[in-house]
């Protein structure tokens, strides 16, 4: 069982959807500090200097200055603010993936296929289809093939 798992890890596969995982993680991370540091602050500016991760709404009922006052009382809230950042990067994430993959589908389109080399050839006498190799054709005896 244990030579069988070894197998399983060290595949190919495996390792290049760890690497993937790996990748698509930190990609992730770029997205979210795109989003969070260079994107939504013109965007709050544009509309009155709204800063989106500070949008909440506290369920206990009491105004909180900000975000870390509302963390620091440990009190419930719905934090509205985080999850509009959080859907422009899932959204952002979303089409750079779409372009990603059509961008792949396009260049995988564009390779050639292999064409298979030809088993049969015809023979010029009967137009009987006889193996590539053969000398003579085995249905009409012609020996110019």
């Amino acid at each position: 069982m244990l030579k069988e798992f070894k197998e399983f890890l060290i595949k190919g596969n495996m390792i290049d959807m760890a690497v993937g995982f790996i990748f698509g993680a930190a990609f992730a991370t770029l997205v979210k500090s795109l989003v969070a540091n260079v994107i939504m602050p013109p965007v709050g500016m544009l509309l009155g200097g709204v800063d989106f991760s500070q949008l909440f709404v506290a369920l206990d009922g009491k105004e909180y200055a900000a975000m870390e006052a509302l963390d620091k009382a440990g009190a419930p809230a719905i934090k509205y603010g985080i999850f509009i950042n959080d859907t422009i990067s899932f959204l952002i994430l979303g089409f750079v993936m779409f372009m990603g993959i059509k961008a792949y589908n396009k260049l995988k389109a564009e390779e050639p296929e292999a064409e298979e080399a030809p088993t049969t050839k015809v023979c010029g006498e009967c137009a009987m289809d006889i193996p590539v190799a053969a000398k003579v054709c085995g249905h009409c005896g012609n020996t110019d093939v």
